[in-house]
């Protein structure tokens, strides 16, 4: 299975060096040196990473054959992916591969259903879940554990507990005003701490 792993950003400094976003949980393992990268275009691959290094919170690279800006910036925008066991598991128990998430139903606790995980946004704080509802509306979920309290990968499901208002919009309203009337601080609290990334430990997404 081929997963992209990263995109390639714009040159850094004169040797050879790119900026990469990185779209893994494991840039050791999938950007290490030696890993052998397919790309998107594919005649700009494969590429062989040399080395990389971290510099100001941004992952750099150095590729091998690629030895001058010029050479670097004809690099930008290409997608660096890797070929990955479908089978394989992440190192740790709460973590999850977008592959295995992707497609996964999501339901309330009653059983209700919501819609289906059609994408992971990899956030700096968090990830999400892009939701597809049957309506084809879609709505985007954080995957943090106040609101995402089970994935069942054996049942093709993902349970959440959302607050008001991240489902829907009108149950947000009401809640305001209830707190309105009753002259306290409107209910923004459960939202913010649950995007807050605090337990971002177990939204682990890409390959």
């Amino acid at each position: 299975m081929q997963l992209v792993v990263a995109r390639i950003g714009r040159a850094h400094g004169i040797k050879g060096e790119v900026t990469v976003e990185v779209r893994t949980d494991e840039p050791e393992l999938r950007l290490g040196p030696g890993a052998v990268l397919a790309t998107e275009p594919a005649a700009t691959g494969p590429l062989t990473v040399e080395a990389g290094r971290v510099h100001s919170g941004r992952l750099l690279l150095r590729f091998e054959g690629v030895r001058d800006r010029t050479a670097a910036e004809a690099l930008r925008n290409t997608l660096l992916i890797a070929e990955v066991d479908p089978d394989e598991l992440p190192e740790e128990e709460d973590e999850f591969y977008d592959h295995q998430l992707i497609d996964l139903d999501v339901v309330l606790a009653d059983g209700t259903g919501i819609g289906r995980i059609t994408e992971i946004s990899h956030l700096p704080s968090q990830d999400l879940f892009i939701v597809e509802r049957p309506d084809g509306s879609e709505v985007m979920i954080p995957f943090v554990e106040e609101i995402v309290t089970e994935i069942d990968l054996e049942e093709q499901r993902a349970v959440i507990t959302p607050p008001p208002g991240l489902i829907d919009e009108s149950e947000a309203v009401i809640a305001s005003s209830r707190d309105e009337e009753s002259g306290e601080p409107s209910g923004d609290a459960t939202t913010g701490e649950a995007s807050s990334g605090d337990t971002d430990e177990t939204s682990k997404g890409d390959a």
